[in-house]
């Protein structure tokens, strides 16, 4: 196997693997700490992404130098004092996050968050140990871009499968066993994270050559990334926005059990981004050959497999989620209640989540290719669209109003992104790639679904049922997705017919 697919498949195993902990811990947590109590955890996600916006500059940054250090093209003293110098930026914004939720933590408890049956004390202690988990998980992805530029995605998957366990069943246990508390959850969490950063900072530091001088902060190494990092930086923050804003503004409008609900609905959604993320995260060195013009055939290959393979696994999924919405949830928590309040949000975010997936290959051929001032011009302009959208919409059709908005956000994301993109053999086949390659797929999907709701489980009193029903429906589309698809239905009848050979 080759080493590109071996990093796929650990890509896919190790998020997989996080997603399925968060999905299936998910309504365990609701039932010990409440709805209430999660709809302050679903704040954590923004509190998160604030963090990454600029681990998002930094690690793309880092992996690609750790990469040209692999091959070679830069020396150890350059690599070590660049790592210093990061950590010291990463890990000293940390800390003044962390000092600053702790500032604004009763005013926001007190005057922000509409909280019934948690007290304003628990809500405030809550915002700063969240704040503070969410630092140290961004120096956490600064040694994971490290890991991946060192082409060491497989341990790295495989220690973050062990670690995502652990931080899951403990919390867990803690909640069950000691304290049913937001305070002992985000307790647990700091001690994962701080387990987290000793291992994998481990892991880098004994990958690099031994030196006899001590690293330091370098600005002449900061100066070599600064350009490249300060458009990423600027991509992040206005993906971060897109991503969490509507929650930021719901949560100034509603309760937080209906912010719950909401953020219970978009994380259902979201998941399906870790269907995109892992091909490219292993096929982005060779994207950036992409553009650096080797041969056309294996160009337009290379890209057209990697769309199609994004679309079918994309559309098999999302159009799972939207068509049996409240299969999913029921199958999932077993609740009717979260059944009546967010399946009709999640069939609404999924397909903006869908939109945004298929956008994401093209958005890393922006960046590929040198453009990424072109990429965060359209972001920008996308998230304008869609903070006023979820500020009209919202008052006139509640939450849902926020869920149309990202899904209209997200269409106009894709077309514009899909326009401009500097795709292989230039804008005559862009028409041919998106019908064949996305439209097609995803109308499979859609028939395959569509014949499911004539066989669909009546109510909801079999969660086993459901699980049987679902999973056959996901296969189903995604073969049959699969065989409308050019270049992967030639490899899967190769791979069959060397099996049957043998």
């Amino acid at each position: 196997m080759s080493s590109t697919r071996k990093n796929i498949l650990a890509n896919y195993l190790g998020q997989g693997w996080s997603a399925l902990m968060a999905v299936a811990f998910l309504p365990l947590y609701i039932r010990y700490l409440g709805v209430e109590a999660y709809g302050l955890i679903g704040l954590f996600a923004v509190v998160q992404a604030l963090m990454l916006v600029i681990d998002m500059g930094i690690a793309p940054a880092l992996n690609r130098e750790m990469a040209r250090f692999s091959a070679g093209l830069s020396d150890v003293r350059y690599i070590r004092d660049l790592l210093r110098s990061l950590e010291i930026i990463c890990f000293g914004f940390a800390a003044l996050m962390t000092v600053v939720a702790w500032a604004f933590s009763d005013y926001l408890a007190r005057g922000w968050l509409n909280s019934v049956h948690l007290s304003p004390l628990s809500v405030a202690h809550a915002l700063i140990l969240m704040t503070l988990v969410a630092g140290l998980r961004l120096c956490e992805s600064l040694y994971r871009g490290c890991l991946y530029g060192l082409e060491h995605q497989v341990w790295f998957n495989a220690a973050s499968t062990i670690l995502t366990t652990l931080r899951y069943l403990g919390a867990l246990g803690v909640l069950v066993f000691f304290s049913p508390t937001l305070q002992a959850f985000f307790v647990w969490q700091a001690i994962l994270s701080v387990l987290t950063l000793l291992l994998f900072s481990w892991r880098v530091y004994i990958s690099l050559p031994e030196i006899v001088w001590r690293s330091r902060f370098s600005t002449k190494a900061l100066a070599e990334i600064g350009s490249f990092a300060g458009g990423m930086i600027g991509i992040a923050c206005v993906t971060m926005l897109f991503l969490q804003i509507d929650k930021i503004i719901l949560s100034r409008f509603f309760s937080l059990k209906d912010l719950g609900y909401y953020s219970l609905a978009a994380t259902a959604a979201n998941i399906i981004f870790i269907i995109a993320i892992p091909v490219t995260q292993a096929i982005y060195p060779r994207l950036v050959r992409i553009s650096s013009g080797v041969d056309e055939i294996e160009r337009n290959a290379l890209y057209r497999k990697t769309m199609q393979l994004t679309a079918v696994l994309l559309g098999s999924a999302s159009m799972l989620l939207c068509f049996f919405s409240s299969g999913v949830i029921y199958m999932w928590s077993g609740s009717a209640e979260l059944v009546s309040a967010t399946a009709p949000l999640l069939s609404i975010l999924v397909l903006g989540s869908f939109l945004n997936g298929l956008a994401y290959l093209p958005g890393q051929l922006q960046i590929a290719s040198g453009s990424p001032q072109r990429l965060l011009l359209i972001s920008t302009f996308v998230l304008i669209i869609f903070v006023i959208l979820v500020i009209y919409l919202t008052p006139i059709f509640g939450l849902k109003g926020a869920a149309w908005a990202w899904l209209v956000g997200n269409t106009v994301y894709l077309g514009l992104i899909h326009a401009t993109a500097p795709y292989p053999s230039g804008k005559r086949l862009k028409s041919i790639w998106f019908s064949a390659d996305v439209m097609l797929p995803t109308i499979a999907s859609v028939v395959v679904m569509l014949v499911g709701i004539q066989l669909q489980p009546s109510g909801f009193s079999d969660r086993l049922r459901w699980a049987s029903f679902l999973v056959v429906t996901g296969l189903f589309a995604l073969a049959i997705s699969t065989m409308t698809t050019s270049l992967l239905r030639q490899q899967v009848v190769g791979l069959l017919r060397a099996k049957s050979i043998k």
